[in-house]
């Protein structure tokens, strides 16, 4: 739940701070929504190297794939460089877009640790759907 409240919180400030006219550049919901989403990223991507929820990430990695540790290490820095990304105006609809791919790419975790119980219990499967659906969406409005 804590990504959710950072993307909405930080994206509201953001765009009170350009409707306030206190900087240009937040003059839209797009450029709040990429200061939402770096620093939601930002935080899920600390996430991915700090215990105890690095464990529970590796835990929810479908035993299929190969080396779950550096699957959680890899999607952490492809997190914090998407976090980055989406600060520098030139690179951040693809950043964006990347961002919302891996979310896609990485929700099928989600659903084993939800059906399974197991890693990072944050929320009901139907809940935590919507909640992705919000994080695609920001990503998208990000790319805009």
């Amino acid at each position: 739940m804590a990504p959710l409240v950072v993307l909405l919180v930080v994206t509201a400030i953001a765009r009170l701070a350009g409707w306030l006219h206190l900087t240009g550049w937040l003059d839209s919901w797009p450029h709040a929504a990429r200061l939402g989403l770096a620093a939601m990223f930002l935080l899920t991507g600390i996430a991915h190297f700090t215990e105890p929820r690095r464990s529970g990430l590796i835990a929810m990695v479908p035993p299929r794939l190969p080396a779950a540790a550096t699957l959680v290490t890899v999607t952490g820095v492809l997190e914090l460089a998407g976090a980055a990304g989406l600060l520098i105006p030139p690179v951040a609809p693809v950043a964006a877009i990347c961002l919302a791919v891996l979310l896609l790419v990485m929700f099928p975790a989600n659903v084993r640790a939800a059906r399974a119980d197991l890693g990072i219990k944050s929320m009901p499967l139907p809940l935590r759907t919507v909640v992705q659906v919000v994080f695609v969406g920001a990503c998208v409005l990000a790319a805009l």
